[in-house]
């Protein structure tokens, strides 16, 4: 596996934009909670390192991952941001469940983003089990919230450029 000895958030050879002119929702689900909440912890953490104001980070939970689109929707439908962070945990079971979930989630993502021509970032973890899940939470991995933060920041200041 590429990423079995690699901490998948290190951003030291990139450039990261300052988050300071741009304000944020993040939409945790509350699945999972072990999980997400890391990757919470990771995320908004990331914002604030990088100059966002809390003041200018919006949180929401939302029931499980599926409802990550929905909340998606209503934060870019009634709060004036720059970009969305999806934060969620899917674990592969015994049934397709799965499958559908992911796909639901990634699509809908999607479709909202579009929608809104704003930053809807996919921090959702799709694993095989709880372990691989811990380790790409603040684990050995990394933590996906601290990359969809950092995406976020990106695509913000991307849609700014191409905007001025």
């Amino acid at each position: 596996m590429a990423t079995q000895l690699k901490n998948l958030s290190d951003f030291s050879a990139t450039e990261i934009p300052s988050a300071a002119a741009y304000r944020f929702g993040i939409v945790v689900a509350e699945w999972n909670a072990e999980i997400t909440n890391a990757l919470y912890q990771g995320a908004y953490q990331s914002l604030v390192n990088n100059g966002a104001q809390p003041q200018n980070i919006y949180n929401y939970t939302v029931p499980g991952s599926f409802e990550l689109t929905s909340g998606a929707d209503l934060l870019l439908k009634n709060i004036n941001l720059d970009a969305v962070i999806c934060l969620g945990c899917v674990i592969q079971g015994e049934t397709k469940h799965f499958d559908f979930i992911c796909d639901a989630v990634a699509n809908g993502l999607t479709n909202v983003a579009i929608k809104y021509s704003k930053p809807v970032i996919f921090g959702v973890l799709t694993t095989d089990n709880q372990q691989q899940a811990i380790d790409r939470a603040g684990g050995k991995h990394g933590n996906k919230g601290d990359e969809a933060a950092i995406t976020a920041i990106k695509m913000a200041h991307l849609a700014k450029s191409i905007k001025t």
